[in-house]
């Protein structure tokens, strides 16, 4: 008799995604988890799991595919789900080689590849900065003629501001060419757009937004990224014009790439110049940077287990019920600190509810059915904790191959 028992296949190269697989268990899924090995110890939630299976990391794809292969000769594996960023390729090649349903391999770079989504977000009508391939030297040479500078030299397929590197003049971007040689065509030059920033959080289901949240972040991720700082997010007042347009915007944006069902952590800009929206970069996950608690503070939906939810309900035939949410309001401060387990006990306003445990990081996050009160106190505390804990450490190399 075929074995009926339903698998997932969950590949993580980071450690994340515990709700997810706890919430496959309690469904009856049983959940596979393909990771590093310098994470077969990790504190993974075993009980949930039927297998864990670590590989050596620079696996290439061969390799993996191999892994794989001999894997599902003992276990049928209905879907196949990349938890991190940098698994998202990985999860559509095996999808594609075992013929799994879900998004391919083009259709990932549109979640992955930094210009790929630029090319598919204007092609769709959407503003995006200006940008250019770093591929023909004359095609890069009329845009720097066309768009002033500075620009930013980006890694197409890093995450968030890891590897960007400012560029003030045409001079120190051929110098930064040089250094890259062979990699160069791995990243895009784009227009510098001050703003604010903000960030769309989602859940996609059947080709529709279901649901999203939109927060603003105070400093931008490159700029707390290169030069250090306090890391806050804050959920935006629901009758203000970035929640109605941001929304709007996400809402036509994130399937737009293709999506059927899933998460997504979208980027967009408010340019200082024009007072538009600007897109900067979505990804097929979910957002980093203790975002996903900060989404479930504000408005009770867990991103991890609704993406469970989603996965199960499409293998079985069922239609995804979306949670009653909430509409309150959350905040996040988060930095690096000296010490490894700094005491934040002084922090002691009402509207805080968690109490990030992270080594060597202080944090927290607030909650309120106030927008303004989540700002007034993300201030007082950032500002308190630049004093009191932060630590600096050198910003990741702008020119080192992946």
């Amino acid at each position: 008799m075929a074995d009926r028992i339903e698998r997932f296949l969950c590949v993580a190269s980071y450690e994340k995604g515990h709700d997810f697989l706890r919430q496959c268990a309690e469904m009856g899924v049983r959940p596979t988890l393909l990771t590093l090995d310098k994470l077969r110890d990790a504190d993974w939630p075993q009980e949930a799991l039927e297998d864990l299976v670590a590989m050596p990391s620079g696996l290439n794809r061969e390799q993996i595919l191999n892994t794989v292969s001999w894997m599902a000769r003992s276990k049928r594996f209905d879907r196949v789900v990349a938890l991190d960023e940098f698994d998202l390729e990985t999860g559509a090649l095996i999808r594609e080689h075992m013929c799994l349903p879900g998004m391919g391999i083009t259709t990932a770079s549109y979640y992955r590849d930094k210009l790929a989504m630029r090319t598919r977000a204007r092609e769709c009508g959407f503003l995006c900065p200006e940008f250019c391939r770093v591929l023909n030297y004359d095609e890069l040479r009329g845009y720097m003629e066309r768009v002033p500078a500075p620009w930013l030299l980006k890694p197409r397929a890093e995450a968030s501001a890891v590897g960007i590197r400012k560029i003030q003049e045409a001079g120190q971007f051929w110098s930064a060419l040089h250094e890259l040689g062979d990699r160069q065509s791995h990243y895009l030059l784009e227009q510098f757009v001050p703003g604010e920033i903000f960030h769309v959080d989602s859940i996609v289901s059947e080709g529709e937004v279901v649901f999203s949240v939109v927060h603003q972040y105070g400093r931008p991720p490159m700029q707390v990224m290169h030069d250090g700082g306090v890391f806050t997010t804050r959920t935006v007042d629901r009758a203000s014009r970035d929640w109605i347009e941001l929304t709007a915007m996400n809402d036509a944006l994130a399937p737009s790439m293709g999506m059927t069902r899933g998460i997504t952590h979208a980027e967009y800009i408010r340019a200082h110049a024009d007072g538009r929206y600007y897109f900067l970069e979505i990804a097929a996950r979910v957002g980093g940077a203790f975002i996903a608690d900060l989404v479930g503070v504000a408005t009770g939906v867990n991103l991890w287990r609704e993406w469970a939810r989603l996965e199960v309900a499409n293998l079985r035939g069922e239609i995804y019920d979306l949670p009653v949410s909430r509409d309150g309001y959350a905040g996040s401060v988060l930095c690096l600190a000296q010490t490894a387990e700094p005491d934040i006990s002084a922090f002691d306003a009402s509207e805080i509810v968690v109490r990030m445990k992270k080594h060597h990081h202080a944090g927290l996050i607030v909650r309120s059915d106030q927008a303004e009160r989540v700002r007034e106190l993300l201030e007082e505390y950032s500002a308190r904790f630049a004093q009191q804990f932060l630590a600096s450490m050198p910003p990741p190399e702008g020119l080192q191959p992946t």
